[in-house]
């Protein structure tokens, strides 16, 4: 059991909500490199993370996914993790993600003066994290913005841009164009994501119908196709815990 790969991700304070997902770290102690498959979640990730127990930590910020990615984790690595609301890429992190469509990029090792005393272990993370953020907060945030994510959250991605634009009072050629602009696709990709994401939910339960507004069978098996690259009988299989989303979802 100590040589297995292990994550744990932990939900934020409630004043970081809006901002934040969750927190977390995983750590491969294996001989063997772990084969993953990184899924679509609508997240944007703030990565630290070293190969071994001598070396440093490396700072990388990945952007939103929109396909299924093959990776390999080496023996040894450790890595913490921030998990980001896109609404954090404005207002916490004060930058543009569009060019990271399917990528990420290096920060400074420096990234938010974080030291060894602060990445011993998830708890440490999790209190300096939480510090860093919480100095971070805006005073005040656009409340379409602040409005806008609320319901693509609460709906599961499952609302129209059209009802979206409506709710807001936000038009949704200015909503792309803040999109596009600021995250690199179109809300409606976006909420595809999310959509696929939460199927991942009933998927984990063994549900391999639609639960979500698909619009039939054959266009469900598309989707989750398109965003994890197998059937759902296949993932919810998932072999040799490949698709980490999908193992964290089961452990709920």
């Amino acid at each position: 059991m100590d040589n297995e790969f292990y994550c744990k991700f932990i939900q934020p304070d409630p004043s970081l909500d809006s901002f934040v997902e969750n927190i977390g770290m995983f750590h491969n102690p294996a001989v063997e490199a772990k084969e993953v498959v990184i899924l679509p979640d609508g997240r944007v990730d703030l990565f630290f993370m070293r190969s071994g127990p001598n070396e440093s930590f490396n700072v990388f910020l990945i952007g939103l996914e929109t396909a299924p990615e093959q990776r390999s984790i080496p023996s040894g690595t450790f890595a913490f993790a921030v998990s980001f609301r896109p609404l954090a890429v404005e207002y916490i992190l004060h930058t543009s993600i569009a060019d990271l469509i399917n990528s990420g990029k290096n920060l400074p090792d420096d990234f938010w003066n974080l030291n060894d005393d602060n990445l011993k272990n998830l708890e440490t993370f999790t209190l300096k994290i939480t510090e860093k953020i919480t100095e971070l907060l805006p005073q005040t945030v656009d409340e379409r913005k602040h409005r806008l994510f609320d319901l693509i959250y609460a709906s599961n991605g499952e609302m129209s841009v059209k009802e979206l634009s409506e709710k807001t009072g936000w038009s949704s050629r200015q909503i792309n164009r803040y999109f596009n602009q600021q995250f690199g696709l179109s809300l409606k990709a976006y909420c595809s994501i999310l959509r696929f994401r939460a199927s991942l939910g009933h998927i984990a339960e063994g549900k391999l119908f639609p639960e979500l507004n698909f619009t039939d069978q054959t266009h469900f098996i598309k989707e989750i196709k398109k965003f994890s690259g197998v059937v759902p009988k296949e993932l919810s299989r998932n072999k040799n815990d490949r698709f980490i989303l999908l193992s964290v979802l089961k452990q709920k």
